[in-house]
């Protein structure tokens, strides 16, 4: 064992480098995000070999001073802070003062630069750090140019950990998507291998941001999304929210800023991953451009070389507002809902849209009675009753035919002309026809007032005629003790026995054939990674959408047109109504111009 020993500048470096520069798209997220930091309205960037043979990013920023030029390249040294208070509300996207050095450290470094006021340019060059640079006088306009040639060329045990050059653009070229998403007041260029694929102007008004969307997202993300705006006790959520119907095989297409940041965080992700869960298919992902602004003192944007991850000071209630805005803004998607915005002043309610009490033939009734399963857990014969019961308890009656007069205003799903194969309402509106999965549609309208029904009478506890002891770590033993009170809203009694046991006393009643154990787990799981759980909500959802899904008209069901249009001014005020309870589409719209094209005409 060797004794203790300082280790060299360049040696630690290149540790440095270890944890800064990755691979080529490493090194153009650093230095674009200087960039960004010294105030710079156009970027370009020029890449060759993937970026392992040439990395040149050319900006108008402020530039370096001339005296600083040497510093710059040392460690630990940055113009973004200058003592210990300013950690508290870092501004800029990095203050770490190693990228340059690291940078250096592991390939052939030029930096030329104007600073802003001064008569004359610089540059210094250094091949792989070891050098101790000298400034000369350059050509330069105001700003500063980067240029980094052969990375890794002296560290071949990293170089060959990197993939195909082709590979490695692609990263690259991903990274620079993500920042030109972040800041659209900058305008952004991309060429590879002496050819321009990327060329994003400036955009100052709302309808520049959308092209810029379109053109790194695709245009059919802007046309099948929601923008949203809201914003509450010093939080700002905005930008554009998929909507269900246009969701993706790979979360390819989740782009998260926190104060203009790109970022991947757990409560972030488990926020809008609830949000979704009552509206996306099996198996299908999200898809959304999101911006969340918040006082710089309310984050650490400090915690990772990397800069990917952050710590929310108040994560409980930054989690609550992401969900809260995000399921409004799900949950308000109307059909009719042309380009959906909203905004914090919006004001939503629960849709109390009618049933249709003749949609229910004998056999649905009977099959409420039912005991299904789903999950591994059954809802008994008493539960399905008295769901059903309650359900109907909502009905109200329903207006069943269209106005006579035909200057009424055609409402957004029009009226019903006919039913296609005892499976589909053809309806005609304003645009031209609509196709709807009739059982689909009445499932999720029948679902939505059993939740809003179960929700107003709360979770009931069911005790146990057998308590259940469970052993546990000694940090969820501590969670359940600390959140006994949230635990009891679940429906949940527990009792801590010991430093690593809990004793289980009831669960909630519309649960009680699950294992209460894997319950408790499950919901303490969540409490230690996301400060809440929702198991309990989406377990009960679970059973009523099995309820809500036997309860609905069948296909193969004859329906008379006044009960297909009292279906329609259903699906008009209910929440969701554009997805069924496992996130398949209910409706959709052929435009008269989709008919033209299918037959022709005009040609």
């Amino acid at each position: 064992m060797e004794r203790v020993h300082r280790l060299s500048t360049h040696l630690a470096n290149q540790i440095a480098a270890g944890e800064v520069v990755e691979r080529p798209s490493s090194v153009v997220k650093e230095l674009i995000e200087n960039s960004l930091d010294a105030g710079a309205s156009q970027i370009e960037l020029e890449i060759e070999k993937g970026g392992i043979a040439l990395i040149r990013v050319r900006d108008n920023g402020a530039g370096i001073h001339a005296d600083d030029l040497t510093l710059a390249l040392s460690r630990h040294a940055t113009s973004k802070i200058t003592n210990f208070e300013d950690l508290s509300h870092v501004a800029s996207l990095g203050f770490r003062g190693e990228a340059l050095p690291s940078i250096a450290s592991v390939s052939r470094l030029k930096v030329m630069s104007h600073y802003q006021g001064e008569s004359e340019a610089w540059q210094i060059s250094v091949n792989g750090g070891e050098t101790e640079p000298k400034a000369q006088p350059v050509a330069h306009p105001q700003g500063t140019t980067i240029e980094v040639r052969d990375l890794f060329f002296n560290t071949p045990a990293r170089r060959k950990f990197l993939r195909a050059e082709r590979t490695e653009f692609k990263h690259l070229e991903d990274v620079v998507r993500r920042i030109g998403l972040s800041r659209f007041d900058v305008g952004i260029s991309l060429k590879h291998e002496q050819k321009q694929l990327h060329q994003w102007r400036a955009a100052s008004d709302q309808q520049g941001r959308r092209r810029r969307i379109a053109a790194i997202c695709g245009k059919p993300f802007v046309e099948q999304s929601a923008e949203i705006d809201f914003e509450r006790n010093g939080l700002r959520l905005w930008g554009w929210v998929g909507l269900p119907t246009f969701s993706r095989s790979q979360a390819d297409l989740q782009y998260f800023y926190v104060n203009g940041r790109m970022v991947k965080d757990k409560v972030i992700a488990h926020a809008v991953r609830k949000a979704y869960q009552d509206v996306m298919y099996h198996g299908r992902h999200p898809a959304f451009v999101l911006y969340l602004e918040l006082p710089a003192e309310e984050v650490d944007v400090n915690v990772h070389p990397t800069k990917h991850e952050v710590r929310f000071r108040e994560s409980r209630m930054v989690h609550d507002f992401l969900f809260s805005s995000l399921y409004r803004s799900l949950a308000d998607v109307r059909p009719g809902d042309e380009t959906p915005q909203f905004e914090s002043t919006q004001t939503a309610t629960t849709s109390q849209a009618p049933f249709t009490d003749s949609l229910f033939s004998s056999s649905t009734r009977a099959s409420h009675a039912s005991a299904p399963k789903q999950h591994g857990f059954a809802l008994g014969v008493q539960e399905g009753r008295a769901a059903y019961e309650g359900m109907r308890a909502l009905a109200e009656a329903a207006v069943l035919e269209a106005p006579e007069s035909s200057q009424a205003e055609t409402p957004p799903l029009g009226f019903a002309l006919a039913q296609l194969q005892g499976i589909y309402i053809l309806a005609q509106n304003e645009k031209g026809l609509v196709l709807v999965d009739m059982h689909a549609a009445h499932e999720r309208v029948t679902y939505e007032r059993m939740k809003q029904s179960w929700g107003d009478e709360g979770v009931r506890t069911q005790p146990l005629l057998v308590p259940e002891s469970m052993t546990v770590s000694a940090t969820e033993a501590q969670l359940a003790e600390e959140n006994v009170e949230f635990l009891h809203e679940l429906g949940f009694e527990l009792d801590r026995l010991g430093p690593e046991t809990l004793l289980i006393r009831a669960v909630p009643a519309l649960l009680r054939h699950a294992n209460a154990k894997n319950l408790v787990n499950d919901v303490l799981s969540d409490l230690a990674v996301a400060g809440e759980s929702t198991r309990i909500q989406e377990r009960c959802n679970e059973i009523l959408a099995t309820i809500a899904c036997h309860g609905s008209v069948r296909a193969s069901r004859q329906l008379t047109v006044p009960e297909m249009n009292a279906l329609l001014r259903d699906m008009e005020r209910t929440e969701r109504s554009g997805q069924c309870n496992h996130g398949r589409p209910t409706w959709v719209q052929l435009s008269l111009d989709d008919l033209d094209k299918l037959f022709l005409r005009g040609r």
